[in-house]
């Protein structure tokens, strides 16, 4: 596993780097060498920010962890990811039968099975309109939700704004 670390408005030192290195290694086992892992701390209003992202050949595990102390951080950050794998160990495994970059039997499985059911509670239907992403935008605020799916006039594609913590806007665009 290929460790990337980035730094934003924060200065890592040597000894945060290599504990950041040591604990995401321990999750090495799971994977081939060539998979890569990005993990970028940041501070942010006061907080300090780390997030981790693990791309194993389109089966991706993320986890992110705000704190006061970068060390406890990392520590849930990993145990995150450990659960992330255990708990969906099933699912990526019939999703991604033919990955040689993850290691399935060394994930342990998952200890709260009742965790893996999903129940669809309610089904909402509803004609894609085309618009820009600001109006799209304009519309989420208006029904007072936090993601909006339209249809974007200028791409001609399906797309969804949300918003994010920080209060901003993202937009997701669909590909072919």
């Amino acid at each position: 596993m290929k460790i990337k670390i980035t730094t934003k408005n924060f200065n890592a030192s040597d000894h945060l780097m290599n504990t950041i290195e040591s604990k995401l290694s321990k999750l090495d086992k799971y994977f081939s060498s060539d998979i890569e892992t990005n993990v970028t701390l940041s501070m942010e209003k006061g907080h300090q920010k780390i997030e981790a992202t693990i791309n194993a050949d389109g089966a991706i595990f993320r986890a992110e962890e705000t704190t006061q102390d970068m060390y406890n951080g990392i520590d849930r950050i990993a145990d995150k990811l450990g659960g992330q794998m255990s708990k969906f160990k099933r699912k990526i495994a019939n999703r991604h039968k033919d990955n040689k970059s993850i290691r399935f039997e060394g994930i342990p499985d998952s200890l709260d099975a009742e965790s893996e059911k999903f129940e669809i509670v309610r089904r909402k239907t509803y004609e894609l309109m085309p618009m820009t992403p600001e109006e799209a935008i304009l519309q989420m605020e208006l029904v007072s939700h936090n993601f909006f799916v339209f249809l974007d006039m200028e791409r001609d594609q399906v797309s969804v704004v949300y918003k994010r913590n920080d209060g901003k806007y993202g937009l997701l665009e669909t590909t072919n």
